[in-house]
């Protein structure tokens, strides 16, 4: 209840000197298979999200004839790490129609509430078949296809349609995204399909090349043709370092002449953990390490001291058999021992500047620095945000008004990447320990700016007649303890978790789910459908 109340509550959370805000609402994760599985979706439900939109970067499991399943798992387990085995294990498959996912979903209650976008490699594989995998243009008859079946998924509570244009999202063989060359025709069929429903989003993942100002230009054609708001990633590309400054330049400007172009961004750097216990390391392609991948961690430490094996990997070529389409992107000058948690490490520390300082080779560092800890030791590497080692790109960022926070990918990368938590870093780092911007301002990104992005009108504020999902935080004691891997995954499979403190209660729908950081067993997350929230 918000206002004076004269009654007293049926259970009663003091308050006092805490923090209390709104729940947040992340709109970019991939929780598409562990929602089918799972009552708890964490690590977003320990760092006081309420509300995930799910389904970005255009991959999914829905619609989907029996036939394609396997395309579809495939491809989700190269873009975005999800074992394959966890999925052919904890995916039922209860549906065809992307209808009977969202079905399937709302038979579920979780920890959480989760929205839905329909995710173009589907729908292309879906109407297309081996055509779409094999790159070829859509013609007429599937864009109209693609169009109505656009039109239906929104209406039955799809919120909006995600794409990729992104050249890293591959299937382990190597085999782009089906969506990768789709043309202009066909973005702008599906995007009238959101504009027939009346509702709805178009969210875009783009490699913004050869030609941004093209790319742009393109995607600005469509969502103006359409009339439906766009959201996109933007990162800092090390290897294109200013790129990121003319994509911000477009969307204000398109946004400044009425065209809702906004862009999504992380708080901090988008960094992988590289280490022994997770899915990659700076050696996972090398066939000496190949051989041995699979032992347990106390074995292959064992091993990997072993002087003659380690002479032996050291010669090798780490790419030899690596089936991590970033691994081209991994740089010694960008890898850093991780510590307890340290995203902000100097140039200086990096593995390459120790190696030179030492007048050793930086495969020696990253060698040694992977069996510290026993093995449970992680090497830092940032992929985007970072290439002048420091915050300045992300500040510059999150200060600009028109954009949105986000890009945690939680449910995805799950033994490699961990940034579900940025919720908690954001305010952390950028409003205890910076004092960067005031603490309600942080918080209005994290609840109001995300829900009325995603069209999530009935949340993100606590206010009468609005949803009931409220945090209550020790600020002072807020912050998260260093990551480790955890086997509970269907199948066995392993992923980063990162525990957090400082969070009082979280409540969903009036019903606490966590207090003093444990889950409560109380399941009020339901599945909420787009067009039918006021």
């Amino acid at each position: 209840a918000v206002g004076t109340i004269a009654s007293r509550g049926t259970e009663e959370i003091n308050a006092k000197g805490k923090l209390v805000t709104p729940g947040f609402v992340d709109i970019h994760t991939h929780y598409d298979a562990q929602a089918v599985w799972d009552d708890h979706l964490a690590p977003s439900s320990w760092h006081g999200v309420t509300t995930a939109v799910m389904g970005n970067c255009g991959v999914g499991f829905a619609p989907c004839k029996p036939g394609d399943r396997e395309k579809l798992i495939e491809l989700m387990e190269g873009v975005e790490d999800i074992p394959g085995a966890v999925m052919h294990e904890g995916l039922r498959w209860e549906w065809e129609s992307f209808a009977e996912y969202l079905a399937a979903l709302d038979r579920r209650s979780r920890d959480i509430d989760v929205c839905a976008l329909l995710p173009h490699a589907a729908v292309r594989v879906f109407v297309m078949g081996e055509r779409a995998i094999h790159l070829e243009n859509a013609n007429q008859g599937d864009i109209a296809q693609m169009r109505e079946i656009t039109r239906q998924a929104i209406e039955d509570g799809a919120f909006g349609f995600s794409t990729s244009r992104s050249l890293s999202h591959k299937t382990l063989k190597g085999d782009p995204t089906p969506t990768l060359r789709a043309q202009e025709d066909e973005l702008a069929g599906i995007a009238m399909g959101l504009r027939d429903a009346g509702s709805g989003m178009l969210e875009v993942v783009s490699e913004w090349a050869p030609d941004p100002d093209a790319e742009f230009r393109m995607l600005r054609r469509v969502v103006e043709a359409s009339g439906r708001p766009a959201v996109f990633t933007l990162t800092q590309r090390h290897s294109r370092p200013e790129v990121w400054r003319d994509l911000m330049r477009y969307a204000d400007k398109a946004i400044g002449e009425g065209v809702n172009m906004r862009p999504v961004v992380a708080p901090r750097a988008i960094g992988v953990l590289l280490g022994l216990t997770g899915s990659q390391n700076p050696f996972s392609g090398a066939p000496s390490y190949r051989a041995i991948a699979d032992l347990p961690l106390a074995e292959r430490v064992q091993r990997m001291r072993d002087p003659a094996f380690r002479a032996q990997l050291l010669y090798e070529d780490p790419k030899k058999e690596s089936t991590f389409p970033l691994f081209h992107r991994l740089q010694f000058d960008q890898m850093f021992r991780f510590g307890d948690g340290n995203y902000a490490p100097r140039k200086e520390d990096s593995l390459a500047a120790i190696a030179a300082r030492d007048g050793r080779l930086p495969q020696e560092v990253a060698y040694d620095a992977l069996l510290e800890d026993d093995g449970k030791a992680f090497i830092y590497t940032p992929l985007g945000n970072y290439a002048y080692y420091d915050f300045t790109v992300s500040e510059t960022l999150l200060d600009n008004r028109n954009t949105i926070m986000g890009l945690g990918d939680g449910g995805a990368h799950v033994a490699f990447i961990l940034d579900a938590g940025y919720q908690t870093w954001l305010l952390t780092y950028w409003g205890r320990e910076k004092q960067r911007w005031s603490v309600p301002e942080l918080v209005r990104r994290l609840t109001s700016d995300t829900a009325h992005a995603a069209g999530l009108h009935d949340r993100g504020v606590i206010a009468v007649g609005k949803k009931a999902d409220v945090n209550v935080i020790d600020f002072d004691r807020l912050g998260c303890d260093k990551p480790y891997i955890v086997h509970d995954l269907p199948a066995g499979g392993k992923r980063l978790m990162q525990k957090v403190h400082g969070y009082d209660a979280t409540i969903v729908s009036g019903q606490v789910t966590f207090r003093d950081g444990e889950a409560t067993g109380v399941l009020p997350g339901r599945l909420v459908r787009g067009g039918r929230v006021q």
